[in-house]
């Protein structure tokens, strides 16, 4: 029995010892370590427990090990030269001042692809516009044809791209299409099986079996891609689905949004982006499209993708950097707004340099727990003279970062933890003054329709809406 006691004692001691050592080593920030440290060593057993059920980021360590599993891309950033001259961060073609070029050595640093100039953006708003311009752009293609979406329904919009889709592998096209195993199950009749009943070659990202780690809930591919020929691109806040039809307004899940059209050598990097994730989930290495794109327009851009693979948070890290070198305005349209801490600091000192900050939320959130979440933090930011604004139903989708007029992103990614944390994200930065204007006007417009919220009105809500959403936010980081 004393051997018993002295074997408990001792097990209870280096689970204790290397849990927290565990914690002092890899936990992000002092307060969660100092905590995690604290409890393993204080209850023996039931901490070490505990941080092994919840302590240990198995997201970002599942995230690494799938992407091991990535083959070699097929492009690489210096074949780019054969199709077009790599923007320099100082080339004076640019036409950016030092701020901007901050920016751009920033992204040159913590993203895989090449700035490359010569590039045309498109708008769209709402499926109305967009869907058609998609559709046309598939009945169009004549060689190679590659979409990915994280929801594919299977209603009126849906059947429209499994038909134009199908029609397309009837002409010859290679036609292959990516869809979220989780996103899909948003539809009850699986876009998959309608496809491959098309002839269409269809992967699942990550779908979910019997036997799957819970985990791969977060791992989500969120990407929306179109890409035809190599010549022509298309991405954005859009999936496949009737949801975004927004003039019809007896659909009760009727949403607004953005998507743009790309041409031009940026189209490259869509295709290199879809052809990796589509050798991850077939282990099938795809040539690129022989035939490369030319220069088109004006935009000089680079495509930033995004997960919970990165060594570092590539979007956050070049979003933060943005912010904060701002020097006139910094202006953010997001349907899910949960920043980090960095983020909100960096968002409170640009408004305390003068720089004129605007958030653009949705008043309807599809969500209603991530807006009381969301609102927790908005006291902060309204305290050091970020102006925030809610924008009148239907739920608005639209992702956009304009600043200064001159620099713009647009793609999937929310600001909130999923997106830059525990999603596969593509977000395209663009340089361009044109293209950042238009995207400014948009944006200054729907402020004007908007209500402005006031601290004073953050301040005088009910004791039990702040105790709702501060116990929303709790839980942000898995929102």
């Amino acid at each position: 029995m004393e051997l018993l006691n002295w074997a408990a004692i001792s097990l209870s001691i280096f689970l204790s010892l290397t849990t927290s050592g565990h914690a002092l080593l890899n936990q992000r920030t002092p307060s969660s370590a100092l905590a995690w440290v604290a409890f393993c060593l204080m209850f023996p057993f039931l901490g070490p427990f505990f941080y092994f059920l919840f302590g240990i980021n198995r997201v970002e360590t599942r995230a690494r090990m799938l992407d091991d599993k990535r083959p070699t891309p097929q492009t690489r950033p210096g074949d780019y030269g054969n199709a077009v001259n790599i923007a320099s961060v100082t080339s004076s073609g640019l036409n950016l001042s030092r701020s901007y070029i901050q920016v751009a050595r920033i992204s040159d640093t913590v993203s895989d692809f090449p700035m490359v100039a010569g590039n045309r953006i498109e708008p769209f708003h709402n499926g109305e516009a967009a869907y058609p311009a998609m559709l046309q752009t598939i009945d169009s293609a004549t060689k190679t044809l590659y979409l990915t979406s994280y929801i594919f329904d299977t209603a009126q919009t849906g059947k429209l791209f499994i038909d134009a889709l199908g029609r397309a592998v009837r002409r010859g096209v290679d036609t292959r299409v990516i869809i979220d195993g989780f996103g899909e199950l948003y539809s009850l009749t699986r876009a998959s099986k309608e496809l491959t009943k098309q002839g269409v070659k269809v992967t699942r990202f990550l779908p979910p079996r019997l036997f799957l780690p819970p985990i791969h809930i977060n791992l989500r591919n969120h990407k929306k891609i179109i890409v035809a020929d190599g010549q022509i691109g298309y991405t954005g806040g859009m999936n496949i689905s009737d949801r975004h039809l927004a003039g019809n307004i007896k659909n009760p899940f009727r949403t607004i949004d953005m998507h743009f059209r790309l041409r031009g050598p940026i189209v490259m990097q869509l295709e290199q982006t879809f052809l990796e994730d589509w050798a991850f989930c077939t282990s099938e290495q795809i040539e690129p499209t022989p035939s490369l794109p030319v220069k088109v327009g004006t935009a000089v851009c680079r495509v930033i993708t995004d997960g919970p693979n990165e060594d570092l948070n590539t979007l956050s890290t070049i979003l933060i950097g943005a912010i904060s070198s701002a020097r006139n305005r910094i202006l953010i349209m997001t349907p899910y707004f949960l920043p980090s801490l960095e983020m909100i600091s960096a968002l409170q000192i640009s408004a305390l340099r003068g720089v004129d900050v605007n958030i653009v939320l949705p008043s309807k959130n599809n969500l209603p727990y991530i807006k009381w979440a969301s609102t927790n933090k908005l006291q902060d930011l309204l305290f050091r003279g970020v102006k925030i604004f809610y924008q009148p139903p239907p739920f608005v989708h639209t992702k956009l970062f304009v600043m200064d007029d001159q620099y713009s992103q647009i793609g999937s990614a929310n600001l909130d933890p999923r997106s830059l944390r525990l999603n596969f994200e593509l977000t395209v930065e663009i340089y361009d003054r044109q293209i950042a204007k238009n995207l400014s006007t948009h944006i200054q417009n729907t402020i004007q329709q908007s209500q402005q919220i006031t601290l004073e009105s953050i301040v005088n809500r009910p004791f039990f809406i702040k105790l709702r959403n501060a116990l929303m936010w709790l839980f942000s980081p898995y929102l």
